[in-house]
């Protein structure tokens, strides 16, 4: 880390999680911070009741709330955010196939939490409607405490069901999923727009066909106060290449406001993943730079250009983030 010159590390954690190394880290000084990102998404999976109710048991057990409906649910979830805040977590992060908007009141929602609490089955509007609620209060939550939240969206995972009873879940079976995500997603964040609650927000999609969409929908919700407050997240997993990170520039370019992006997100766990954001600054330097010879940039303006490349790099991520 010291040699790349990690100024911020944000893990991946579960609200259950101690997060006792991060303490510790921060205890003895460590000169990169290391901190944690909120990544709820266990709450959210109700197809599995058994699983959910552990879960939920769990949650119970480390906030110090009981729960016994939705809204004491969310309770718990308040006071274990509270206590992520407090060891520096400032990002949450949530994993889906798609967006969930679904229409929904309070007594449904109660309704639906205590019938799969109670171990049965729900049906998938069901599941809908409890994920669609559970995303407003998620991000009602971030919005209050000042974070930034982050969607990843649009893949399908463990396909291969044979391979999955063999070595487990997320084995490397996962691809691209094809979803109409645009009016879901739209009808989301307007629903915390209308509120008040819209807080910023990076949207990682998978399939390229959606580039043009996203770039598109985030000019929807800039509010004229935060810059890039909506951002079109970089390259992720399958597009995290050469190809698939020079489609996301170009759509956030033609469409949106490429000197305003955050840059490269490294969601890995891994050190040997800190050569992406080496790869991605080439990659970038190498998209502005032909466009300059090719006179669709004017080489006239290279402090300009070379200004803007070091605020994606760096610049724009530090005073986003705001760590």
């Amino acid at each position: 880390m010291r040699r790349y010159n990690v100024e911020v590390v944000c893990t991946t954690d579960d609200p259950v999680d101690s997060l006792e190394h991060h303490i510790k880290c921060r205890e003895d000084g460590f000169e990169s911070k290391v901190l944690p990102t909120w990544r709820p998404d266990k709450a959210m999976a109700v197809e599995n009741p058994a699983a959910f109710k552990a879960y939920v048991d769990r949650l119970s057990e480390v906030s110090g709330v009981e729960i016994c409906s939705f809204v004491t649910l969310i309770d718990a979830l308040r006071v274990r955010h509270r206590f992520f805040e407090s060891v520096g977590c400032r990002l949450s992060d949530h994993g889906f196939e798609e967006f969930y908007a679904e229409d929904y009141t309070t007594s449904e929602v109660e309704a639906i939490f205590a019938k799969v609490y109670g171990g049965k089955s729900l049906t998938e509007q069901e599941i809908r409607i409890y994920k669609s609620a559970m995303l407003v209060e998620g991000g009602i939550m971030d919005s209050e405490s000042g974070w930034t939240q982050q969607f990843h969206f649009g893949v399908i995972r463990n396909n291969n069901s044979r391979k999955m009873a063999t070595i487990g879940v997320d084995t490397g079976f996962d691809s691209i999923g094809d979803f109409t995500l645009a009016k879901n997603m739209a009808k989301f964040l307007d629903r915390l727009d209308q509120q008040g609650k819209l807080t910023k927000t990076i949207l990682y999609n998978l399939n390229p066909r959606d580039n043009e969409m996203v770039a598109t929908m985030i000019g929807n919700f800039q509010d004229g106060e935060i810059a890039g407050k909506i951002q079109f997240g970089s390259g992720w997993w399958f597009l995290d290449q050469k190809d698939g990170m020079e489609r996301q520039m170009n759509a956030l370019s033609l469409l949106g406001l490429l000197s305003r992006f955050v840059g490269m997100l490294t969601d890995s766990r891994s050190f040997l993943s800190y050569p992406r954001h080496e790869y991605f600054r080439r990659t970038l330097c190498n998209l502005i730079g032909n466009d300059v010879e090719a006179g669709l940039l004017p080489s006239s303006e290279l402090d300009f250009i070379a200004k803007m490349v070091e605020d994606i790099s760096y610049n724009n991520a530090k005073a986003y983030f705001n760590f």
